[in-house]
């Protein structure tokens, strides 16, 4: 069987799964995702197993120290999965809900009702957990999954699916409603692509050469996790002790995560007493700093900034340092380098706060909280699919809800239409 064939067979099962998905009873989805919980329970030896493989393999191929973090799964990392099971089996289900309904002048009943998406295909890299975080978000909201993961956690996947499709049986529902494309040819990504007859979205969840070839060769829409390139801006007269804690959590606690910090923007007026103290703390950073803030940096081991820096994720321990003179400087830099994921303010002043959160043009704008906030989870979704960067059907943290859409439901009485 050619690559075109198989990935097509993928794509016909799991859209024959959609329409047993659809029509899934919430009780039958709750048994599935408390299932799962209790099989990862179980299988937890044979996953940390798979994902020693996993680890070794990658260790021997000089994965870098961030990728490796988003690669090991640890107790406390299938821990988390479980309580993102539960948590999402608590949610209500939103399929066949009618949000709104509105009387029209004819006396015609108008209401929109959610529906799933259909089938979904996620491609992304490195993070094994995305493999249940993605399947049970898909699965709650009534769609079918299509997974293809990193070529690196390619035995923690297979392990996490094989849990996936157990309790996909014992809850009684359709056991192609997830799909896992076990090979790591290239290929098979570009022939997923070019499923429109099969494949309602499409979700790219890595690199941004990963979600460029994507969005480029998709005939079917596509919901962008794009870069995350953060910014923190430090206003005048900002608590500093605040800013410290909220810079410092954002760079340093996982460095590696999309959401985590990139560019500290600090105003000038407190750049001379906050970066002194910002060098101490975080002496594991390497700091590139712009010309101003270079001198004071100096001493801490600083890099030059350069132009080309701005608007770079670097996935380490690194993090842009640029000193501005207002408000307006700040926003007009956000503006420029942005990748639309988290930007965020510490300031003490309402005006400021207010104008950063109504002008940022970002999936989420915080005023007094670190960037690393911007996570499904955080944010009481239970988990998500992935941070939607782009505007169109979602933009942010997409969860169980993101993953449906709504048609209109017309009820009569035998009206037609008179012109």
């Amino acid at each position: 069987m050619t690559m075109q064939e198989s990935m097509h067979s993928l794509g016909l099962s799991a859209k024959e799964a959609s329409l047993g998905m659809n029509k899934a009873s919430a009780q039958s989805k709750k048994i599935l995702l408390e299932s799962l919980a209790a099989i990862l329970a179980r299988e937890k030896e044979n996953i940390i197993k798979a994902n020693a493989l996993d680890l070794a393999r990658a260790q021997e191929e000089g994965l870098d120290a961030p990728r490796m973090d988003r690669l090991r799964i640890t107790d406390a990392v299938l821990s988390a999965m479980q309580e993102a099971c539960l948590h999402v089996a608590k949610l209500p289900d939103p399929i066949g809900a009618l949000e709104e309904q509105w009387m029209r002048p004819n006396g015609m009943l108008v209401g929109r009702m959610r529906i799933p998406l259909g089938v979904i295909a996620m491609i992304y890299e490195s993070r094994p957990n995305v493999t249940i975080d993605a399947a049970i978000l898909c699965l709650k909201a009534g769609n079918s999954v299509i997974l293809r993961g990193g070529r690196e956690a390619l035995q923690s996947n297979l392990a996490l699916v094989n849990c996936l499709r157990a309790a996909l049986e014992q809850a009684g529902l359709p056991k192609h409603a997830v799909q896992f494309v076990e090979t790591t040819d290239h290929a098979a990504v570009l022939e997923l692509c070019h499923l429109e007859d099969c494949i309602d979205v499409m979700i790219p969840r890595g690199g941004e050469r990963l979600v460029s070839v994507v969005s480029r060769e998709a005939r079917m829409p596509v919901l962008q996790h794009f870069k995350g390139v953060c910014h923190c801006y430090l206003d005048a007269g900002c608590n500093q002790d605040m800013a410290l804690d909220i810079v410092y959590n954002g760079k340093v606690q996982r460095p590696g995560v999309c959401n985590a910090l990139e560019c500290v923007l600090i105003h000038a007026s407190v750049a001379p007493s906050l970066l002194p103290r910002l060098a101490a703390r975080m002496p594991m950073v390497t700091f590139h700093a712009c010309p101003q803030s270079y001198p004071i940096l100096q001493k801490a081991g600083a890099n030059v900034l350069a132009r080309e820096d701005y608007g770079v994720e670097f996935h380490d321990r690194i993090v842009q340092v640029r000193v501005v003179e207002s408000l307006d400087e700040a926003l007009l830099h956000i503006k420029t380098y942005s990748s639309k994921h988290t930007d965020v303010i510490v300031t003490n002043d309402l005006e400021h706060s207010t104008r950063f959160v109504r002008e940022v043009d970002s999936s989420m704008v915080g005023v007094n909280v670190s960037t690393r906030f911007n996570d499904g989870g955080q944010l009481g979704l239970g988990a998500e699919i992935g941070i939607s960067t782009s505007k169109l059907h979602a933009f942010g943290p997409m969860g169980v809800r993101e993953l449906t859409t709504t048609k209109f439901v017309v009820m009569g009485q035998g009206q037609v239409r008179e012109s």
